[in-house]
């Protein structure tokens, strides 16, 4: 079946037995309570969810199948004379638990080599679109164009067992990541580069030639690519973009239709769009004030008339973590290395250095640090891509490598189709008064 398959397949075998094991023993017992609180914000620290690949930590950040990032920039294979890891090897490291060799990362890259050709119908459906749709609209479109090759798909309608969806899915999910870089590159250069499209270099590794395909021939920005690939691919499965891939996935829905999906949900701004809003709200900063590099004295005054609006600050603050985003911190030590001088990141670090003690004196705000949004735009506008809408669409390229990995370990598993209980008000008013016993005491 293939090297990567072969041992993906050994390995959900094994976690499979040791799970029903598991659910045989234990499956009565509570893991927690669930407040009225959480059932009406947004179900907020409820544990409902199994995923394999990574796990958030509010103190210590996200952590891929054990390692932090650092761990990560240290242990993951590199490009030829590079010094950030390849997202291969996360892939790799999701996917199978274990951190790969030079030749597993060679491996998985000339996979995704041979699956990235795109039909045509593809860009069609992209070109049918006007030019002003949004970078995210014209990214979903493609993918579900691209539906039409999934294998999943076709083996389901011509009668599969089910012992076999996980194949399906595998196959499935190993040509969409191959093909999306090729995809949004294509947007990118129809929207914004006067439809002058480049070919892809079969000799580079996957976010090297995304890079070259969107036109950034800088070793520095192929750096960058690998390093963004990979801080932003999975963050567990609570949020948006996962957990919608993941819902839509339990109803068998193949791989394109569910990370479609998802994408859908990253392109909100209180998800994935957020990257967009940070260097909206930077740049808006700068114009305001008349200044490329605003002083520390400004950007406090700035933050306290946003906040006097009736507005946040975007980039600070997460659902789930309580310190600066370990995300956020690999970004600041790239620009350090690479761009020290660049008055914009100068500017993402005085924000840094200014909004945290600002916001913990607001004392609703349980997190006042900054995420991963906070400075990946300042990067980004340093090697002269300045057009942020774009910016969630390589945030949703990246983020196919941890939902697609997952949505393989669910199939795998036999996850079953997700269905929470819902409740009304009524009902909840009904048991306030002691007159309904629905979910006991």
């Amino acid at each position: 079946m293939g090297i990567i398959k072969d041992r993906f397949k050994a390995k959900a075998d094994a976690l499979s037995l040791e799970i029903k094991e598991i659910i045989k023993e234990h499956g009565n017992r509570k893991i927690g309570e669930v407040t009225l609180s959480q059932i009406y914000q947004g179900m907020r620290g409820m544990t409902g969810l199994v995923t394999e690949t990574s796990l958030l930590d509010a103190q210590e950040g996200i952590r891929f199948r054990g390692y932090s990032i650092p761990e990560l920039q240290q242990k993951l294979p590199k490009a030829p004379h590079g010094t950030e890891p390849l997202p291969e090897g996360l892939f790799h490291l999701m996917l199978l638990g274990e951190l790969p060799t030079e030749d597993d990362v060679h491996h998985v890259t000339s996979v995704w080599q041979r699956r990235s050709h795109v039909p045509t119908h593809v860009f069609n459906s992209i070109e049918a679109l006007p030019i002003s749709a949004h970078p995210m609209t014209q990214f979903v479109v493609a993918v579900m164009a691209l539906q039409t090759e999934s294998q999943f798909a076709k083996k389901y309608a011509a009668g599969m067992n089910k012992k076999d969806y996980w194949e399906a899915v595998f196959d499935d999910s190993m040509d969409l990541i191959a093909r999306l870089p090729r995809v949004a590159a294509y947007i990118y250069r129809r929207k914004y580069k006067f439809a002058e499209h480049i070919q892809p270099n079969g000799l580079l590794d996957w976010a090297g030639n995304f890079a070259h395909m969107l036109g950034f021939e800088d070793d520095s920005f192929k750096e960058l690519m690998r390093l963004y690939m990979t801080i932003h691919a999975d963050h567990e499965g609570g949020n948006v973009s996962a957990h919608t891939t993941h819902l839509v996935g339990s109803a068998l829905s193949d791989p394109y239709l569910s990370f479609a999906a998802g994408m859908n949900g990253l392109a909100g701004p209180l998800h994935g769009l957020a990257n967009q809003e940070v260097i909206k709200w930077i740049l808006e900063m700068c114009r305001e004030l008349e200044t490329e590099l605003p002083s520390k004295e400004q950007i406090a005054a700035y933050v306290h008339k946003t906040l006097t609006e009736g507005k946040v600050v975007p980039g600070y603050g997460h659902a789930v973590l309580r310190k600066t985003d370990p995300r956020f911190t690999a970004q600041m030590e790239f620009g350090k290395k690479h761009l020290p001088e660049d008055p914009l990141v100068q500017t993402v670090w005085n924000i840094y250095e200014t909004v945290p003690p600002i916001l913990q004196t607001i004392g609703k705000i349980k997190n006042p640090w900054p995420n991963v949004d906070a400075h990946s735009g300042a990067l980004l506008v340093h090697y002269g891509m300045v057009e942020y809408e774009f910016y969630t669409v390589l945030f949703g390229v990246s983020r196919a490598l941890g939902v697609l990995a997952s949505l393989c370990w669910d199939r795998a598993l036999g996850f079953p189709l997700e269905r929470p209980k819902s409740v009304t008000t009524e009902l909840v008013k009904l048991w306030l008064a002691g007159k309904d016993e629905i979910w006991g005491d």
